[in-house]
């Protein structure tokens, strides 16, 4: 039997999830994304995980999609592709499990448009960020043109967009791609899992709701978000979480979530 193209490693509440292709430098083909999809459903239904960290084998994270497979593809087959990997990385974003990218390598294409559905990007001082797809006469299809000029603004989302240019770590940390940059020797994994243990120490539903209101919000009306974090501000009152996490600082203790 073949080795998996994902391979999951689980601390206590935080599951590793890597992506096992570094021959191509984990790009993104039909399998992939499909294992990819089918590894977050899974661990979506384990209670006990609350953070997933993406990472690449190899000195990429991933480079891209597969480009000799789409290369074959008509307009129908590319539509369907397209489809696969925007359904692999809305799953991603929209679970209630809190993802981190740590970006190793190459983030190109289909890779930083995962890194994009993820809720949180550290990277290495040696990665390198792109869309380059009108290089190849195509544009991004797994939601790059929709999440970076989300996170980033329309103008630098069309710079990098237009140009197709790869940028380094360092420019990406500064336009606000990359949330924290990891320098050379510095552990990349242990950044992303110290972030990883901050959230932990957190009331998990009350994280579990901030990310839906969030992004709930980026898809409405200023006053409809708000509305909507108006309610469930309120109904985390009826619950024991608050009243444990309110308790714990008027006593000055650490809360027990």
């Amino acid at each position: 039997m073949s080795e998996s193209l994902i391979q999951i490693k689980k601390e206590g509440a935080i599951a590793i999830l890597e992506i096992n292709r570094p021959s191509a430098l984990n790009a993104l083909n039909e399998e992939v994304l499909k294992e990819l999809k089918s590894s977050f459903e899974s661990l979506e239904k384990e209670e006990a995980i609350r953070v997933v960290i993406v990472t690449g084998q190899g000195k990429a994270f991933v480079a891209g999609a597969d480009i000799a497979k789409m290369k074959e593809l008509d307009a129908s087959g590319a539509e369907k592709f397209a489809s696969l990997g925007q359904g692999a990385f809305d799953t991603i974003q929209k679970s209630r499990l809190v993802s981190i990218a740590a970006v190793n390598g190459f983030a190109l294409g289909g890779g930083l448009e995962l890194s994009l559905a993820c809720d949180i990007r550290v990277g290495s001082e040696k990665a390198k960020l792109g869309l380059p797809e009108v290089s190849l006469g195509l544009i991004p299809g797994f939601g790059g043109t929709q999440r970076l000029s989300r996170l980033v603004g329309y103008g630098r989302a069309v710079e990098l967009i237009f140009t197709g240019d790869m940028i380094s770590a360092e420019e990406a940390y500064r336009i606000g791609i990359l949330n924290k940059l990891v320098k050379e020797g510095e552990d990349l994994l242990g950044v992303a899992k110290s972030i990883a243990e901050s959230i932990l120490k957190k009331g998990p539903k009350a994280v579990q709701i901030a990310k839906r209101v969030v992004l709930e919000g980026l898809d409405t009306q200023f006053s409809k978000g708000q509305d909507l974090e108006k309610k469930e501000f309120s109904n985390l009152f009826s619950g024991t979480e608050s009243k444990e996490g309110m308790g714990a600082f008027l006593e000055k203790r650490p809360p027990k979530f």
